[in-house]
């Protein structure tokens, strides 16, 4: 992996068997060491705090042995073995990402017109590579379908075990999204939902949203998924000032239940890192609270924004649609992805259970098995 090695007291410079060449500084080199008295064996935790470590250090050897890289850092006299391999996995000497409001690597943004990323029931449950392959689509999309599910009660569990636990929240470990056509409770009513990003009023939200289908013999009633980070990327590209508006001025959001719960949060519609990543959208026109945050002059460029964002996420070209069949469910990223749902009509009945997960969950699945199974992510 590597080829040769120089170095100075305070940065070794490898060459790549690939011809790139990579610095690496003398601070950074020995915080990550991976020695057993620097990392702990097994889950790699690090033993040592920055305090530990000189504030003089330096490298006095640097040498190539097998591909990998061996360092010695005074005062310490201490010698570590780098895998060339890993040093390729950790280069941060090159130039960074500048565009602003972009999504992260691996993130593929889409509008309507992509294929539903979908699993198997039975696949996922039995297969490797197929729950694998379905919590990537989850990872890359934002959102995949089950199919071939059981239609019993509390079903959806058992595809949050699939990668991870419930959220418990103050409407418990799931809730009924149970309605009926010409009900007797108006309650219980077919009315269509604008897309919409779940329980923006908690800090943090959760990160996942499973909908699983029991019932759904009535007319309508479809469900549509909308990337918001593509449509952050329009608005960004349509209206530079408007998407900076959303990302730098905190909204506000407020959900008050009629059990005693209060919930609130102040965080921007369009979330972005310190360098400039897409990370989040909240956007829920129902559980918007007033906007107190924005200045007095730039508070209608902001609600021109907002009217903007509205009305890309609103484009029908944006939605992917689909009706759940009983036995289907879909999870969607509630970080990322927004849910609607048309109206219905008609006679029968449409009942869904819904439920909350966390998305590291997903992931760290998602990468232990791509550790332990790295063939099934060729």
């Amino acid at each position: 992996m590597l080829r040769s090695a120089t170095h100075d007291p305070s940065v070794v410079t490898v060459d790549f068997i690939d011809g790139t060449q990579s610095r690496f500084h003398a601070i950074w080199l020995r915080d990550n060491a991976l020695d057993p008295k620097t990392r702990a064996p097994g889950n790699g935790q690090r033993l040592i705090t920055i305090g530990d470590i000189p504030a003089d250090i330096s490298v006095s050897a640097a040498e190539i042995d097998n591909g990998d890289l061996t360092v010695t850092f005074q005062p310490e006299g201490k010698t570590v073995t780098f895998p060339g391999a890993w040093l390729a996995d950790h280069v941060y000497d090159r130039a960074a990402a500048s565009e602003f409001g972009r999504p992260a690597p691996g993130i593929t943004t889409w509008e309507r017109g992509i294929n539903a990323p979908s699993g198997d029931w039975n696949e996922v449950h039995a297969s490797p590579v197929a729950k694998r392959d379905w919590l990537a689509a989850v990872a890359e999309y934002g959102f995949a379908k089950l199919t071939n599910g059981p239609t019993e009660p509390e079903s959806l569990l058992k595809v949050a075990d699939l990668f991870g636990y419930v959220r418990e929240t103050n409407y418990g470990p799931y809730f009924e999204v149970r309605t009926e056509v010409n009900p007797t409770n108006l309650a219980y009513t077919g009315l269509g939902l604008q897309a919409h990003t779940d329980n923006p009023y908690r800090d943090p939200v959760p990160t996942l949203q499973i909908l699983y289908c029991l019932e759904n013999s009535a007319k309508g009633g479809d469900s549509i998924v909308v990337d918001g980070f593509c449509a952050a990327e329009k608005l960004r590209d349509q209206d530079p000032e408007g998407f900076a508006l959303l990302a730098g001025y905190p909204a506000r959001f407020e959900y008050k239940g009629s059990d005693g719960v209060c919930l609130r949060s102040r965080r921007p519609m369009i979330e972005l890192s310190p360098d400039g990543e897409l990370i989040g959208i909240r956007f829920n026109n129902r559980s918007s609270a007033p906007f107190v945050d924005i200045p007095f002059d730039q508070m209608e460029a902001y609600y021109a924004a907002y009217r903007q964002l509205g009305e890309i996420i609103d484009d029908p070209a944006m939605g992917v649609s689909f009706k759940l069949e009983p036995g289907e469910s879909f999870i969607v990223d509630n970080t990322r992805v927004l849910h609607a749902r048309l109206g219905y009509s008609g006679a029968g009945s449409r009942w869904l259970q819904g439920c909350y997960a966390d998305k590291d969950g997903l992931l760290s699945t998602l990468a232990a098995m791509d550790m332990a199974q790295p063939e099934a992510a060729e």
